[in-house]
């Protein structure tokens, strides 16, 4: 069935424009394939001016907007109900349109829906972003610029769809991001991607999933929830959640990774010694080594890399492989980020590690550079012990700065119950320019200042990308005297 078939006669309620336009691709998408689109947000006009100015006079005529609140009856009396990434799984007006027997839906399940093309999905907390950069980057030296879509704010999921409609090519492989709540309602695609990769999962959004981490992993779940056994499945082999991934029954042909040799009977990509090897079908070749790699990406990217490798050999067999093409990847911007490097002092921009697993990433990486950390954030009901261990065994007092917010309180209290604080108080700030200038004053030109909030950004900022657009004008006012 074609999008027009689907949608002919439908009306359909985009939920959520969002400040950065979030939902204008959807309305668009919809408009275009010939929907009646209702779209609908909290805020107000003022408020989303910038998203409502990305469409066009006749888009404006056609598509009527309610914004500045939400009314039950909308999504009550529209045949399909679109949701954005804001709207909680408790919501009273996704209940009414639950009760009314309204069909839900969202960008990534429309996506795979309508989209003939090939198409790797990479899901997990950490890494995701990472690791479907870097299989787009590889992809794209055999197949032509590929630019990956899906939890990419310049490039969303039905933005990518309008590209391969006009284009018809249904050969060119696709990577796609999959965020948990992008994946709750993969199955109602009634289509799945051919290759899907779980990086990982640790603790993260546990606010949307009632504190449960079987809850969230169920969420990653449902990328291969629809994959047969002519479609293949990445996995962790060294993740403690994989066991519970195998335990779901994937129908699709299984590859991992890991840091360590494969048990014999599995098919994947794992480290002997400083050398890359892939297995399938009970053979063996060398890759390539990656000493140089690990040593100048670090030890968490190599789990990335090898996601990507084992990804990109279950899509093409022939891919080839060195040292050298890994060396060329680009790190991903925002992404433990080096923005600034001269006389002694670089300065990294990590505003995209929105848990405190991410900060723990990045203080493992710089942590023989004399580092200085600026953390803090949003709480997202996670745990912040574990990187108040890791900041007590890697970054001195004087050069921890906090930025103060709800879950900048829960890592100050887990770092008072360890003797943290010894001789100095918490610096804790509530502005990021504060922060900022108390860490030029601190490290005077030398060491690696780190920005890694490892928690959500909402309390102060639209969103992570605003959070790390703000650090890097700072940082371009602070240091371009050095």
């Amino acid at each position: 069935m074609t999008p027009k078939e689907y949608l002919k006669g439908k009306k359909v309620l985009v939920v959520v424009l969002g400040i950065h336009g979030g939902g204008v691709a959807t309305a668009k998408w919809f408009f275009a394939h010939g929907a009646k689109v209702m779209v609908t947000d909290l805020r107000t006009a003022e408020e989303l001016k910038n998203s409502i100015a990305k469409f066009t006079p006749t888009e404006k005529r056609g598509i009527r907007f309610v914004l500045g609140g939400q009314h039950e009856k909308d999504f009550q009396t529209h045949d399909i109900v679109v949701l954005g990434p804001g709207v909680p799984r408790e919501s009273r007006y996704l209940a009414a349109a639950v009760k009314a027997k309204r069909e839900l839906q969202n960008d990534a399940s429309l996506f795979f829906r309508f989209a003939q093309n090939p198409t790797i999905a990479v899901t997990g907390t950490r890494g995701k972003t990472t690791t479907t950069h870097w299989i787009a980057q590889l992809l794209s030296k055999k197949y032509g610029p590929i630019v990956p879509t899906g939890n990419n704010p310049d490039n969303p999921f039905l933005t990518e769809l309008r590209l391969l409609e006009r284009s018809r090519d249904t050969k060119r492989p696709v990577v796609v991001e999959v965020s948990s709540w992008q994946s709750e309602y993969m199955a109602r695609a009634l289509r799945a991607p051919c290759i899907a990769v779980i990086t990982n999962l640790f603790p993260d959004h546990l606010n949307r999933y009632g504190g449960s981490m079987e809850e969230y992993a169920r969420a990653k779940a449902e990328i291969f929830r629809l994959q047969d056994k002519d479609d293949t499945l990445v996995l962790n082999a060294d993740s403690t959640w994989t066991q519970f991934f195998l335990k779901q029954k994937p129908k699709a042909r299984m590859f991992f990774f890991s840091k360590k040799p494969l048990a014999k009977n599995r098919e994947g990509v794992f480290l002997r010694g400083a050398h890359l090897v892939f297995r399938t079908n009970g053979k063996e070749q060398k890759i390539c080594s990656v000493k140089k790699f690990t040593k100048d990406f670090g030890e968490h990217n190599l789990e990335n890399v090898m996601a990507g490798v084992a990804a990109l050999f279950a899509f093409d067999q022939k891919m080839k492989f060195s040292e050298r093409s890994l060396l060329q990847l680009k790190g991903v911007h925002m992404r433990q980020e080096i923005i600034f490097k001269k006389r002694g002092l670089t300065v990294v921009n990590d505003s995209t590690a929105t848990s405190p697993d991410g900060t723990i990433a990045a203080i493992e990486r710089f942590k023989n550079d004399h580092p200085l950390l600026i953390t803090g954030g949003t709480d997202k009901d996670l745990e912040m012990r574990e990187l108040a261990r890791v900041i007590k065994q890697h970054i001195l007092p004087a050069r921890l700065i906090l930025l103060n917010g709800s879950a900048t309180k829960l890592l100050v209290a887990d770092l008072l119950r360890k003797k943290y604080f010894k001789k100095t108080k918490p610096q804790l700030f509530g502005t990021l320019i504060e922060c900022v200038e108390a860490a030029t004053f601190i490290a005077k030109g030398k060491g690696t200042i780190i920005f890694s909030p490892g928690s959500a950004s909402f309390e102060k900022f639209k969103n992570e990308f605003d959070r790390g657009e703000q650090f890097n004008k700072l940082v371009k006012n602070s240091f371009t005297k050095i």
